[in-house]
């Protein structure tokens, strides 16, 4: 027996095709929610006329040879290593959520590099100041 091929058909085929792309870009846009790290940077246009002063900046602070390293205690809170900076440094730190889930939450460091604050378990953004002899060095990382 010979089938025709009829509007039924063609009917199940676009509703079929319509489907599979609405399931793509639903899912893509899932994906692409929930892996969005947050905001750079509030206003491009006003963040591009700063950008040559932003390089000046880190040209001098690769020049001061320091670097801070954060990392995660057991009991949550973080430790920042130190190198190539003076003694007697100070340390400010702000933790961001990248998604904006949890607030933000400034940490307060201790001497011996370590905050006060304990921060709630996943994914955050740290954002270090360390000032050291009227000088002072900018640093970002990420902290699972």
């Amino acid at each position: 027996m010979k089938r025709t091929f009829s509007g039924r058909h063609m009917s199940a085929i676009l509703v079929a095709g319509f489907g599979v792309v609405i399931a793509v870009n639903m899912s893509a846009a899932v994906v692409a929610k929930r892996t969005f790290g947050g905001v750079v940077v509030e206003n491009s246009y006003v963040a591009s006329q700063n950008y040559n002063d932003w390089l000046q900046r880190a040209a001098e602070q690769r020049a001061l040879g320091w670097s801070a390293e954060p990392h995660r205690l057991a009991d949550g809170r973080v430790a920042v290593t130190l190198a190539g900076v003076p003694d007697g440094a100070r340390i400010e730190g702000e933790a961001r959520h990248p998604l904006g889930r949890q607030p933000d939450m400034a940490l307060r460091f201790g001497a011996d590099g370590v905050s006060r604050e304990a921060l709630p378990p996943g994914r955050w953004t740290l954002r270090l100041t360390v000032h050291a002899r009227g000088r002072e060095m900018r640093a970002e990382s990420d902290l699972r």
